[in-house]
């Protein structure tokens, strides 16, 4: 059985994550869905409050579990018995970004194995910050989050 990893802070879980993880479903038989507790970023929602999110979007989905993290990515890939971390990128600044994270975990893992998929043209303007920003000055996001997302976050909204 071929697994990988797809780590972030998701805060909160995009429509480009979504499109990641779809991409990951089609090459891997379980796709560990890791978020991140990082203690250098103030995330407006609580790891649990992700991880329920993620765990609702994929309640159906028997071969996508999410999880709870904050170590390292390869203390993760150790943890979950496989080589393969997955990571999205929109831009070159991602790109940069995790090529360097990749040459430091490789130091710490030789046998580390890092998969960019880029993010669909559709995607590209997508991020977790830009639907913090919306949500803070009242704009629509709807149309970057998955549904069932959008439902649970404008319900803790009213709440």
């Amino acid at each position: 059985m071929k697994k990988c990893v797809f780590a972030g802070t998701f805060d909160p879980f995009t429509v480009g994550h979504e499109d990641t993880v779809k991409k990951c479903l089609a090459l891997f038989d379980e796709v560990v869905v890791a978020v991140a507790e990082n203690k250098r970023k103030h995330c407006r929602f609580s790891a649990e409050e992700r991880l329920a999110m993620i765990a609702a979007l994929y309640e159906g989905e028997p071969r996508v579990r999410a999880r709870i993290w904050g170590g390292t990515a390869v203390d993760l890939l150790a943890e979950e018995r496989t080589v393969f971390y997955v990571r999205g990128v929109r831009n070159t600044v991602d790109f940069e970004y995790e090529n360097a994270d990749f040459y430091a975990s490789r130091d710490l893992d030789g046998n580390f194995l890092t998969l960019y998929f880029p993010s669909e043209k559709a995607f590209l303007h997508v991020s977790s910050t830009l639907v913090k920003n919306c949500m803070d000055f009242g704009k629509p996001y709807a149309d970057y989050v998955p549904k069932k997302i959008y439902e649970m976050l404008t319900e803790k909204q009213h709440v």
